[in-house]
């Protein structure tokens, strides 16, 4: 995940994504955009008491540069799993089984996986390559705050919460991010997901918060 002067999300929600229940083993990689807040001290804290959590950050700002591109990439260099989530800290974390859930609910023989929050649970919306995904990934209302922490019709509209995607594709996805996107292909990418959501649900799967 990447933060940007996010010290009260992170010591509100970090530590569920910390304490997960997952055998396997799990890695919390976390990109500091060069936060101006504590953020950075913040993050020296979680570090020293959870091995699990790796931190680094972005360098000074580059108007010519994707910042949030950017900084996955970071993240990605630094993981070792072979499947890797691009989470927002702002999504809290329900309990400690959550990760094991998602896990056991995915489809292998999908390349990318989108996830949507609600207040009852989690659906999951498979997709067999990153190309299939390309309008979710391409829309551009994203961007905007106040459209992407609304939390009702999440689903239909494709405002999707994460990504989980393969590491070996996950490059694939990162190339959609933040692209110029006129107003007549947006509107539709628009139609073709709401079309898709509404008649396509038998596709995903949920899972329901105890």
């Amino acid at each position: 995940m990447t933060v940007y002067d996010q010290a009260h999300e992170i010591k509100e929600n970090l530590p569920a994504y910390l304490t997960q229940v997952y055998e396997p083993g799990y890695e919390v990689i976390v990109v500091d955009e060069t936060s101006t807040d504590d953020t950075p001290d913040v993050l020296k804290l979680f570090k020293h008491d959870h091995p699990t959590l790796y931190t680094t950050f972005l360098p000074k700002p580059n108007r010519n540069q994707i910042r949030r591109k950017m900084a996955f990439n970071i993240g990605l260099k630094a993981s070792k799993n072979e499947w890797v989530i691009f989470q927002d800290i702002s999504n809290k974390i329900h309990d400690e089984n959550e990760l094991r859930n998602i896990v056991e609910a995915l489809d292998e023989d999908a390349e990318l996986t989108l996830g949507y929050i609600s207040k009852k649970g989690i659906r999951l919306q498979p997709f067999t390559s990153c190309e299939d995904a390309r309008c979710h990934l391409l829309k551009a209302e994203r961007k905007l705050k106040h459209i992407y922490n609304r939390r009702f019709l999440n689903y239909t509209w494709g405002r999707y919460n994460f990504i989980i995607v393969r590491k070996e594709f996950s490059y694939n996805v990162l190339k959609y991010f933040e692209q110029y996107i006129s107003s007549s292909s947006l509107f539709g990418y628009r139609m073709r997901i709401l079309l898709k959501n509404l008649f396509g649900r038998s596709q995903t799967t949920f899972i329901k918060f105890e």
